[in-house]
């Protein structure tokens, strides 16, 4: 487990998709659908703190890299979802450089970082040596920085030269409304989305919808790659309007 850090930072691609229903049913399927990961979207979707765990302990079961976006930068909301066993942060909102390397504090162990507990899932419930524990720190799991303001999106170089941090994630949706924008396939946000995606010092990626061609994006230097959610795999799954239109059909 714990493959995605270091896919990353490999220059791998990685093929996911948001998960926002929390039910161990709907990762089970995603699981078998053949994602390398899947982004428990605690930002946006009904995950408290159990839901959290009962996700990354059911995606790690199943084989999955879980990632979680988080609702914030908070060391304390940091420290839940670390100990919890997740693969990797989804961090919303970076604008700056010291952000980033204030949450990488909070990732790490150590005077003004993270609290240390050796009964979590992440350190094995107690199994983990002390030392062994300290030793890896942070080691496997991945910052992924999400790059969604005009800010961010100007320092976006500075942030991916912080060491530690793994990915830059354009959210275009909010770029553009900060922006001024009302879509995210305006030609100025498609502009800075791809100047986002060729910066070097950290792997790029950015969520894309599920009809929409990843071959623009890959070729500006994604690698990461977010493809649709639960909801939209089941609103495709279910052509009501074609349905409604064969019954009315008098033929």
């Amino acid at each position: 487990m714990m493959r995605l850090r270091h896919r990353l930072n490999a220059g791998d691609t990685v093929l996911g998709t948001f998960y926002k229903t929390p039910h161990p049913m709907i990762l089970e399927i995603l699981a078998m659908a053949g994602f390398d990961t899947v982004v428990i979207d605690a930002e946006h979707a009904p995950f408290g703190r159990a839901e959290i765990d009962t996700a990354i302990l059911t995606g790690r079961a199943l084989g999955l890299d879980m990632v979680v976006r988080l609702p914030d930068d908070r060391p304390a909301t940091i420290l839940q979802v670390m100990d919890a066993g997740a693969a990797g942060l989804l961090i919303p909102h970076v604008n700056t450089a010291g952000q980033a390397r204030a949450i990488l504090s909070a990732m790490r162990y150590g005077a003004g970082g993270r609290g240390f507990a050796g009964t979590t899932r992440a350190a094995g419930y107690g199994k983990r040596p002390l030392h062994e524990h300290l030793g890896a720190d942070r080691g496997d799991v991945a910052l992924i920085c999400q790059i969604e303001d005009p800010e961010g999106a100007e320092n976006a170089a500075d942030i991916a030269s912080v060491e530690g941090v793994d990915g830059l994630f354009v959210g275009r949706a909010d770029l553009a409304v900060g922006s001024g924008k009302d879509d995210f396939f305006d030609p100025e946000i498609a502009q800075a989305t791809a100047r986002i995606l060729g910066t070097p010092g950290a792997a790029t990626g950015l969520y894309c919808a599920a009809h929409e061609d990843l071959a623009a994006h890959h070729a500006a230097g994604a690698r990461l790659f977010v493809v649709g959610s639960d909801h939209t795999a089941i609103l495709r799954g279910a052509p009501v309007a074609d349905w409604q239109g064969s019954l009315s059909d008098p033929k």
